[in-house]
Formats: structure tokens, sequence, C-alpha cells
């Protein structure tokens, strides 16, 4: 994440009037608590009303707005696209806020910029996907943010059918396909599932402590290494 971008993203969480504490931002951002601290100097330092200290929290006083929001026509189409697509091909409680957030978007962008959302011609015909399948995408996207275990039963390619308990470490989309990469419980080792094989889905009521060793991070070096090995 860039700099600026880290910035920008300590102000909104410090937004709503709520303490908020540098070992909390640090988790969110993924930095260390000694960047939040600098992080926070530097935007005092700017004017930025945030009050509070070191070991304590801080908080942004009501009131403040940032300046309009400025993009690049290049990044409008992107965002418009994006939108688009996770309107299309997401889940239905990711689709909705998708349109949300362009709406947000749309509102704070300069008047001269607003047009250049409605005249962005990228499009995303609409998927012809269950009901069934998106909500699973909602189930498995709330389950990884909450480091719930999930429970469901399971056909592979060749219809063999297994009940798994896994870690859902995160969501890969194919272009037709969703799979859900996890840690499986039953292997011992991490797995990817495709959500419409996927039967019976519920939360195991209980969750898992995150380990490096079972992190997407590991799962995704272990893949690349794999795939590099394949060329």
């Amino acid at each position: 994440m860039r700099r600026a971008d880290r910035l920008f993203q300590i102000v909104q969480y410090l937004r709503g009037g709520r303490l908020v504490t540098a070992a909390m931002l640090a988790e969110r951002l993924e930095v260390s608590e000694r960047t939040i601290y600098r992080d926070i100097v530097d935007l005092q330092s700017t004017g930025t009303p945030i009050d509070g200290e070191a070991g304590v929290g801080y908080v942004l006083r009501s009131g403040f707005d940032l300046p309009p929001l400025m993009f690049t026509r290049d990044e409008i189409v992107a965002l418009v696209a994006g939108a688009r697509m996770v309107k299309a091909w997401g889940g239905v409680t990711m689709a909705r806020a998708a349109v949300e957030a362009l709406v947000k978007i749309e509102a704070v962008l300069p008047e001269g910029e607003r047009a250049r959302v409605a005249d962005t011609k990228v499009f995303a015909p609409p998927m012809d996907m269950p009901e069934r399948l998106r909500k699973l995408i909602d189930v498995t996207e709330g389950a990884i943010d909450a480091r719930e275990v999930l429970s469901f039963a399971y056909k592979d390619e060749k219809s063999a059918a297994t009940t798994r308990d896994v870690h859902p470490l995160g969501l890969w989309f194919w272009g037709k396909v969703w799979t859900l990469i996890a840690w499986c419980e039953l292997r011992d080792d991490f797995r990817m599932f495709r959500l419409d094989r996927m039967e019976e889905l519920t939360l195991a009521g209980r969750r898992y402590k995150p380990a490096p060793e079972r992190s997407l991070a590991e799962c995704l070096r272990q893949y690349e290494a794999r795939h590099g090995e394949q060329h």
C-alpha cells in the first residue's frame, strides 16, 4: 500500500468519534505501531484535527472533511468496470456494496468528473449465476473476515463425497468458477474447493487462530513455487 493511501485510510478509520488505538490501526493496515505513530504526527502537522496520544488512542474531531476525491480517467474506468463485474459475478451482498460504493465515489467527485462514471463504456453482462451460489460467496467471504471455521459436504471432480471442516483463507474467481482457498482439517493441508460443489454449508460455531504455516500467504507461496517448477 502506498503511504498516501495509508494516510487516507487512517483518516477513514478515525471517523465517527470513536477512540482508535495505534495497535488497531497497525493490525488493519498491516504495518508496525511505530509507523502509525509517525503517520499520525505527519497528519497532525498538515492540519488534520486528530486528538489523542500514543498508548491511549486517537480520534478525529467532528466537522473535518476531506477535499473532493480526484481520479484520473483511467482510474474512474477501472472503478466502474470493477463495480459492474462484481455486480454481475459476485455475491448478493458484495454486488449491492459495489453499487453503493460507486454511488458514494460519484457523490464526492468534483462536478466536472461525475459524468465520466455514467460515460464509461465498459460493461459486464450478467452471468446466469444461481442465487444459491451468490449466497455462498457472501457466506464464505464473511467467514474469511471473521476467521470462522466452515463445515460442508463436498464432491470432487470424480464425484467422491466427503465432509470437510476448513479454515477459509481467500476466494479466487477464475472467470466462470469461484473457489475457496482453505486449510482443510481432514487433509491437514491447503486445499481449493469449488463453491458450486459445496452442499450444506454452515458455520461450525468456532473460530480458528491464524498461524503463519496455515496462512493465505504461505498457501500462495507454495502455489507459486509449484507453478514455477512446472515452467
